[in-house]
């Protein structure tokens, strides 16, 4: 059946290597919409991090902040935080590890970063300068903070009842919510929209869209995706390179 809400992730399964989006792949998205179906994306990437990618493709539904957080056409509608005193109890942990640790905090659409380099960032120029000196008076949605080891964001996350996410090659660790991801987020917006999960396709690559993929009525996973994700994907597209997402809207959608 022609699923009725299709779900993908940004970085490596509907953005090519370079970053852009093909005009093909927004032609098939806009197809899709002119048929009544609504177009999501869900990403780890920061609301910032992913506004040129809103205002590009301008879907119906964006999930964003590793799943913590759901816009509409610029309106948040949904947001899931540690208190508070988590938030600053983990700042605190982390950066006991080492004084020159690099962490983001994101708290809604603003996103602090205790960097010098914040013009210079293509993902996050937005960002507003923090050097965490003082407590922060707001509730996280999302920490990440480069980390020596594996070992060291288990501890954090465990002492901070929160949830760990690790990142694809990356040394990089975000601490959110326990009960935060993207299969809430997708949950909460299809019964909001009252469409069941049959009726969802999901796309991603990467380790942190796993359970996306399993919850959804279709879970495709592209060419390029980790090993581990393909094992448990419904069916397999070309990757992100050669349109993959397109491809598959294409031939069961259109």
């Amino acid at each position: 059946m022609k699923p009725k809400i299709i779900i993908t992730d940004l970085d490596g399964t509907l953005l090519r290597s370079d970053g852009s989006i093909s005009a093909h792949t927004k032609n098939v998205l806009t197809g899709c919409k002119e048929q009544g179906i609504h177009i999501v994306i869900a990403t780890a990437r920061y609301w910032i991090g992913a506004e040129r990618y809103i205002d590009e493709l301008q879907p119906d539904y964006e999930i964003t902040t590793d799943g913590t957080l759901i816009h509409t056409h610029g309106k948040e509608i949904y947001s899931c935080t540690l208190s508070t005193e988590q938030t600053n109890r983990i700042i605190h942990d982390i950066l006991a590890l080492g004084a020159n640790s690099e962490i983001t905090v994101a708290s809604g659409r603003t996103v602090f970063w205790n960097s010098k380099h914040i013009s210079g960032s293509e993902k996050l120029h937005k960002a507003v300068y923090c050097d965490y000196s003082t407590p922060l008076n707001c509730r996280a949605n999302k920490i990440v903070a480069m980390l020596p080891d594996a070992e060291s964001a288990s501890l954090i996350a465990d002492n901070n009842h929160c949830r760990l996410q690790r990142y694809r090659g990356e040394n990089w660790y975000g601490f959110l919510p326990k009960e935060a991801g993207k299969v809430q987020a997708i949950r909460e917006l299809a019964s909001r929209l009252n469409i069941p999960l049959s009726l969802t396709a999901a796309f991603g690559d990467d380790r942190n869209d796993t359970d996306m993929l399993k919850i959804c009525g279709k879970g495709i996973a592209v060419a390029n995706a980790i090993p581990e994700l393909k094992d448990i994907a419904d069916e397999i597209t070309s990757s992100n390179d050669n349109d993959g997402v397109a491809e598959w809207i294409e031939r069961y959608c259109l």
